[in-house]
Formats: C-alpha cells, structure tokens, sequence
C-alpha cells in the first residue's frame, strides 16, 4: 500500500480514459456486432452501476486494508478470520498457475470477496469502531450493497429503485468514513 501512494505521488500514470476511437476498436474486438443488442444496452446501462460498485468495493478493501495495518503493521492479515485466510491462499495459489493471465491483485485483500469484507471489519471492530460508529449500520449496508454486486456481476439488471439504493449507501458511507 505505501508503494502504491509512493508511485501516485511519484507521478505515476493512472489508466486513462479510453476515447471514442479507442472505444469502437474495442468494441470491434470483442465482436459486440455478433452479441444480441438487447444484451449489449442492459450490459452498457448496468455498466455505468458496476464502475461506482467496482469503485466502491475497492474503496472498502483499501479502508480495510488500511485501518487493520496502521494498528497491527504488518501482521494484518493475521487478524483476518481464518476461513478467508485459507480461502484466499486457495485462489492465489489458483491464480499463479497461470502465469499469463492477469491477476486479481498484489495483495491478499484483492482475493476477498465483498462479504469477506464486512466479516473482517466486524472481526476486527475495535480497530474500525471509531470510523464507523455503528456495527449493525455497517452490516445493513455492506449485506444490501453485496446483494445489488452479485446481481450485477452475474449478468442480471437492477432496477431502478435498487440503483437509486446503492448511490444511497455509497453517499452515506463516504459521509461517514469521510
């Protein structure tokens, strides 16, 4: 993590917006003229929900990350409940053997699922008590934001009432944790 903000502040070149040009190349690619464009415009729609949930997830493990190290430096990932120890290993391990796909990240929190998350920040409460007040609150948010994840990672279309949910918890969480 500290190499991470070592590099931004080095002025490292974060992933750029990819233009129009960029954007049919890509498209082209992926053969998106052979996909059924009533796919395409649900996937392109939910597309736009993902990016804050993807955002949001990330936001979540480096708050996680963060907060259990500046208390237990680099013992972290000791107080991190055992099952997503093992669970996590099983997946990195996973992904090593295949050296020429990318991975899901550089550190052990990348390979935990949202809900391993929330088990961590309740494991760990006293560490993040002071930045989010209220347990319950935490497990109602993050427990109604993984079910809206799961339906849009697994191909499905929220409506607009569960949308309106999610930038509703997301506004509520960066409020609390600032």
């Amino acid at each position: 993590m500290l190499t991470e903000e070592s590099l931004d502040k080095a002025g490292r070149k974060r992933r750029r917006h990819v233009g129009a040009e960029e954007l049919l190349a890509l498209q082209t690619a992926l053969s998106f003229e052979m996909i059924d464009q009533e796919f395409l415009s649900d996937a392109q729609y939910m597309s736009i929900v993902y990016t804050a949930v993807h955002a949001f997830e990330n936001t979540i493990r480096q708050l996680v990350q963060k907060a259990i190290a500046e208390k237990h430096e680099d013992d972290w990932w000791s107080k991190v409940p055992e099952r997503i120890q093992k669970k996590v290993k099983t997946r990195m391990e996973e992904d090593a053997k295949f050296r020429w796909h990318g991975s899901r990240g550089v550190s052990q929190i990348h390979y935990c699922d949202f809900g391993d998350l929330s088990s961590i920040i309740v494991t760990n409460w006293d560490v993040f008590d002071d930045i989010l007040s209220d347990l319950e609150w935490v497990k109602a948010v993050l427990s109604t934001l993984e079910k809206s994840r799961n339906i849009i990672m697994h191909g499905g279309v929220l409506a607009k009432e569960d949308i309106e949910r999610i930038g509703m918890n997301i506004r509520d969480w960066i409020r609390q944790v600032g």
